[in-house]
C-alpha cells in the first residue's frame, strides 16, 4: 500500500499535499518558509515560527513554540479508553481516559479539517528503538517541518530486522491548526494529545507545538508496549564502562542524571529512555533534547559545541536584544534567559557526541543506580539496596524540590515520581518494578540508591554533597567496591538502609549522615519526619496492594 492510501484509509485523508521523507536541508528551508503560528501571549496566529542564526543551514534551526505550550501538555494529555484495554492503563492526571466515540468524531473532523485546506503534511518514517526485537516502525504526519526535523534528529532512521513492518507501525498525526471545541469534541481545551493503543495512532490537535511531545508521545506508547513484549522499558540514562561494564542511571531533574552518566571513561548509549531485553540495553533514540538553561558550556562541552553544528534544533531560547536572530551566532545566544521558559530546549543527534556506544547498545547492566537530591540533608550519600528495596525505592521515584525554585516553595518538599518518570508510565508502577526485580536476578546486577543531595543540615543549613566525593561513591560502586564481602556496613536506624562504613576517596565520616549533623536530635527529628513523607505517601498510593513490600 502507497503511503498516499495508508493515510487514506487510517485518517481519510484525500485532498492533502505530502512532503515525504525530505531531508534535514529541505526541513530546513521549509520550516523557515511554512511553519507559521503564534509565538507570543496576545500574537497574530501566522507568525514565523522556525529562524536561521547567522550560520544558516550550516547551523541549528531556532523554533518557537506557542507561549501556551512551553513544555509537555500535560493536562490534555489523554489515551482513548477501548474496552481492550482500559483495565491495563495506569490512568492518573498524565493520562487521562479519553471517550471512544468523542475520539472517533474528532477523528474524523480533524481529517475533514485538513483536507478542506488542502494541507501540506510533512510525513518521516522513523522507528522507535535500535533493537529490532522490538523496536516499531513510527510514521510521523504534520503541519510543521520543524516536527519532522525534530523527529529526524531524535529517532532511529534505519532498523534492520523488522518483520511485517506494515503491521507494527504507528502514526503520528500533529496538527496545530486544528482547534478543539471541548463541548463538542470531549477535550478540555482547545488542544489535546490523544495515544490510541487500539489503532496504533497519536492525535496531536491544538496549540500543543512543543516538540517534545512528539518523543514523550512515543515514549509513553512503548511504556505500554514493551512489558507486554517481557521487556522493561526505563527512563534512565546508560553507559559501559572500559572494561564493557554497563551501568543504568535513573534519576528526575536536578539528581545529576545527565552529569553523572556523561564520563569520559563510559562510552554512552543514551541519555533518556532505554529497554532492557534478553540483548542487553538498547536506546530508544538516536538524538538527545537537552536542557539549555543555564547551560555551563565548560562542564557540557560537548551539547556547547553542538549548539553550532548543522542540522540540529534550538527551542525557545530568545534572540538577543536589539539583534535579529538570522545575524546571531548560536554561541552568543544568552542560555540563562527564561523570559520564554525555563523550560529552554536543544535537540541535537546521538553522534554529535563523539563517545557513544556502537548502535546505541550495550550488554546486561552490572551495576544499576537510583540518583535522589535529598534537600532535607538526611539520607545517606550512598546505599546498597536488597532486591525487595529496589522495588520499594524505585516505585516511590523520590527526590526533593528545593526552596525558591517555585513560587510559594519556603522550604524543601518531598517529590516522589513512580519509575523516576510516572507521567510517561502507561501502566501500573508494579509492572515496572517487577521486571526490574527479575531481570536483576537473571543478570546478578547490584543496585545502590545515591543521594546527590545535602549533609549537615537541610538545604540553606547544610552543604551539598561535593561532586568529588558523588564520582567516589558512584565508582567505587561500579568496581564493585561496596559489594556484599567487600566492606562493612552498619544499618540506619530510621531508614533501614546499608549504609557501607568505608569508601576510597570518601570521608568515611560522612557516610553515616547523621554524624555531619551538628544537633543529632534535629537530624533524627528530620529523618523522622522524612520516613513519614514515604509511608504516606506509599499508603496514599496503594502500592502494597500491588506487592510492593514497605521496608521503611
Amino acid at each position: 500500500m502507497t503511503l498516499r492510501q495508508d493515510l487514506e484509509s487510517l485518517l481519510g485523508l484525500n485532498s492533502v499535499d505530502y512532503r515525504h521523507g525530505l531531508s534535514k536541508d529541505e526541513l530546513f528551508d521549509a520550516a523557515i518558509a511554512n511553519d507559521r503560528g503564534r509565538i507570543t501571549k496576545d500574537g497574530p496566529d501566522d507568525a514565523q515560527k522556525a529562524w536561521p542564526t547567522k550560520l544558516g543551514k550550516d547551523g541549528p534551526l531556532v523554533f518557537y513554540t506557542d507561549p501556551s505550550c512551553t513544555g509537555r501538555p500535560v493536562q490534555d494529555t489523554f489515551a482513548v479508553a477501548w474496552p481492550e484495554v482500559e483495565d491495563e492503563i495506569w490512568w492518573k492526571n498524565d493520562l487521562q481516559k479519553y471517550d471512544p466515540d468523542a475520539y472517533l468524531g474528532l477523528r474524523k473532523r480533524v481529517a475533514e479539517h485538513l483536507n478542506a485546506k488542502h494541507a501540506t503534511l510533512y510525513v518521516q518514517d522513523v522507528y522507535c528503538g535500535v533493537d529490532p526485537e522490538y523496536a516499531i516502525p513510527y510514521r510521523f504526519v504534520g503541519e510543521y517541518a520543524t516536527h519532522a526535523m525534530f523527529v529526524n534528529n531524535m529517532f532511529p532512521k534505519h532498523v534492520e530486522g523488522i518483520t511485517n513492518p506494515d503491521d507494527k507501525r504507528w502514526t503520528m498525526i500533529n496538527v496545530p491548526s486544528f482547534r478543539c471545541d471541548p463541548e463538542r469534541d470531549g477535550s478540555k481545551s482547545q488542544r489535546a494529545v490523544i495515544l490510541d493503543f487500539k489503532n496504533r495512532m497519536c492525535l496531536v490537535v491544538g496549540r500543543s507545538d512543543y516538540c517534545g511531545v512528539n518523543k514523550k508521545s512515543m515514549f509513553t506508547i512503548m511504556n505500554y508496549m514493551l512489558p507486554k513484549m517481557g521487556h522493561l522499558s526505563m527512563h534512565c540514562s546508560a553507559n559501559v564502562g572500559e572494561d564493557g561494564d554497563c551501568a543504568i542511571l535513573f534519576g528526575l531533574s536536578g539528581t545529576g542524571k545527565t552529569t553523572l552518566s556523561a564520563d569520559p571513561h563510559r562510552r554512552l548509549i543514551g541519555d533518556d529512555e532505554h529497554a532492557w531485553t534478553g540483548n542487553g540495553v538498547s536506546n530508544l533514540e538516536d538524538g538527545c533534547y537537552a536542557k539549555l538553561i543555564d547551560l555551563d558550556k565548560d562542564a557540557e562541552p560537548i551539547i556547547a559545541k553542538a549548539l553550532s553544528m548543522k542540522g540540529t534544533l534550538i527551542e525557545n531560547v530568545p534572540p538577543l536584544g536589539g539583534k535579529p536572530i538570522t545575524e546571531t551566532d548560536p554561541q552568543e545566544l544568552d542560555l540563562s534567559d527564561a523570559s520564554i521558559t525555563e523550560n529552554t530546549r536543544f535537540s541535537y543527534p546521538l553522534d554529535c557526541n563523539p563517545n557513544v556506544m556502537p548502535g546505541a547498545k550495550g550488554p546486561h547492566p552490572q551495576t544499576i543506580v537510583l540518583l535522589t537530591a535529598d534537600a532535607f540533608g538526611v539520607l545517606p550519600p550512598v546505599s546498597v539496596l536488597t532486591p525487595r528495596e529496589v522495588m520499594y525505592h524505585f516505585v516511590m521515584g523520590f527526590t526533593a524540590k528545593l526552596a525558591g525554585t517555585e513560587v510559594g516553595v519556603t522550604e524543601p518538599q518531598a517529590a516522589f515520581s513512580a519509575c523516576f518518570g510516572a507521567p510517561f508510565m502507561a501502566q501500573q508502577p508494579s509492572v515496572y518494578a517487577k521486571l526490574l526485580a527479575k531481570k536483576m536476578s537473571e543478570y546478578e546486577t547490584r543496585c545502590i540508591l545515591l543521594n546527590t543531595g545535602w549533609g549537615g543540615g537541610p538545604y540553606g543549613t547544610g552543604k551539598r554533597i561535593s561532586i568529588k566525593h558523588t564520582r567516589a561513591l558512584l565508582d567505587a560502586a561500579l568496581r564493585g567496591d561496596l559489594d556484599a564481602g567487600k566492606v562493612e556496613y552498619e544499618e540506619h536506624p530510621i531508614f533501614h538502609l546499608r549504609m557501607p562504613t568505608s569508601c576510597p576517596d570518601v570521608p568515611s565520616e560522612i557516610l553515616n549522615p547523621r554524624n555531619t549533623w551538628t544537633d543529632k536530635d534535629a537530624y533524627d527529628q528530620a529523618a523522622t519526619k522524612l520516613r513519614d513523607m514515604f509511608r504516606k505517601h506509599f499508603e496514599a498510593r496503594g502500592f502494597d496492594k500491588l506487592g510492593i513490600e514497605p521496608v521503611m
